[in-house]
């Protein structure tokens, strides 16, 4: 499944994450080239029934990885575990807390037993007074002030994404990786973690720094004094919403010019950004204006030529069609479980101008336990046995 030229080729996590913030670090490590094994349940990983938002979870964190399902409270299924860990270089879990000590999988359980390796625990709290809490991506949003910063006054309003849970993942595998260079020098893994509430603490620290440096309280976003004078939303002459900057003085210029706004250039009272922001009130309904004359092509042209920061307020199924991402191969062609074709975004990053790929698509509830329980020495009519008990889950074609 891996290419032997990836960077992280070689290396065997197993991912025993669930819903986004496990599997998102999963996810990053086998994008950029490590072998990563699914542990699902015998049953399979809820999340793959998830209906609303949650329809996408499973989809998207899975690809590129391999899956074994097995039931860990069988004595059985937990000896394949441990027999997986044995030849595993990290693992991740976002367990609730205590969920893999009393699996027996816990670190001090198993560190001494398999001192290389490095185990990366994702949790809503890091050590303190709220680590027993329950938290989800949108209890820290509120939690932080990210909710807050969010909204228009009165109004907290988690952001459009999973951003917490995605992002903690990724700052888990900062840690790993962190880890992973310790033991190149010592020889020894360790226990590394990341967490929610602190994930979005981390995402809020320029508005800590901004609260340290003002005599007021903090304003939402939709409430902030903005330090340009054009930074705002308009309508094109289809209705269709446009975000436009305009944040510096050659910025302006060029706007006129390429907007064809001669008066507007002329004018004396808009000659720099700080006079135009005293002018905002009716600067904003003349721009406003300009835009909705032109259609989203002439503006989206017009806005490239005089190089001002802009943008069409997407939805998400636009950007199935988006030229640059189209042009640059950053979605990949995915096929879903159930059989559906489509494309799906790729890691943001280049290495060398390489680019991660999709080697494997979401993988079937247990689609690689029999392949993986060969590695581990198991006979066929072992898993077999295993399978009819079911302490582990095979595809329906591959059971009979």
């Amino acid at each position: 499944m891996t290419d032997a030229n990836q960077p992280l080729a070689g290396l065997r996590v197993l991912d025993f994450g669930h819903t986004v913030m496990g599997p998102t670090a999963g996810l990053v490590l086998a994008d950029l080239g490590a072998d990563v094994i699914r542990v699902e349940p015998a049953t399979g990983d809820p999340t793959r029934d998830l209906k609303g938002f949650g329809t996408g979870y499973f989809p998207f964190y899975n690809r590129n990885k391999r899956s074994i399902a097995l039931d860990l409270k069988d004595p059985r299924g937990l000896e394949i575990a441990r027999k997986l860990i044995e030849t595993a270089d990290v693992l991740i879990e976002n367990f609730g807390p205590g969920t893999m000590v009393r699996l027996g999988l816990g670190y001090e359980q198993i560190a001494d037993t398999f001192p290389r390796l490095v185990y990366l625990s994702l949790k809503g709290f890091l050590p303190g007074p709220y680590e027993d809490r329950v938290a989800l991506d949108e209890v820290v949003q509120m939690m932080s002030g990210l909710a807050y910063m969010t909204g228009p006054p009165g109004h907290p309003l988690r952001a459009g994404a999973s951003v917490i849970d995605v992002m903690g993942g990724v700052m888990g595998v900062v840690a790993v990786q962190a880890a992973l260079a310790e033991r190149a020098r010592t020889g020894k893994g360790q226990f590394v973690t990341s967490a929610l509430f602190e994930t979005a603490v981390f995402l809020m620290g320029q508005h800590l720094a901004y609260a340290a440096l003002s005599d007021g309280p903090v304003p939402p976003m939709p409430a902030r004094v903005s330090a340009w004078a054009v930074y705002d939303q308009f309508d094109s002459a289809e209705g269709e919403r446009v975000f436009l900057g305009i944040t510096s003085d050659r910025h302006w210029l060029r706007f006129c010019e390429v907007f064809e706004q001669p008066a507007l250039a002329a004018d004396p009272d808009l000659t720099t950004n700080n006079q135009r922001i005293e002018a905002r009130a009716r600067l904003l309904p003349e721009i406003a204006d300009v835009i909705a004359r032109l259609s989203l092509p002439e503006l989206s042209e017009k806005a490239r030529v005089a190089k001002l920061p802009f943008a069409h307020i997407a939805r998400p199924e636009h950007l199935f069609d988006d030229p640059h991402l189209a042009a640059g191969g950053r979605l990949l062609p995915t096929r879903l479980p159930g059989g559906v074709d489509t494309r799906l975004p790729a890691l943001p990053i280049e290495m060398a101008g390489r680019k991660t790929a999709l080697a494997a698509d979401p993988p079937l509830a247990g689609a690689d336990t029999r392949a993986l329980l060969d590695e581990l020495g198991y006979e066929e009519n072992e898993i077999d046995g295993l399978a009819r008990a079911k302490v582990i889950a095979m595809p329906v074609e591959e059971q009979e």
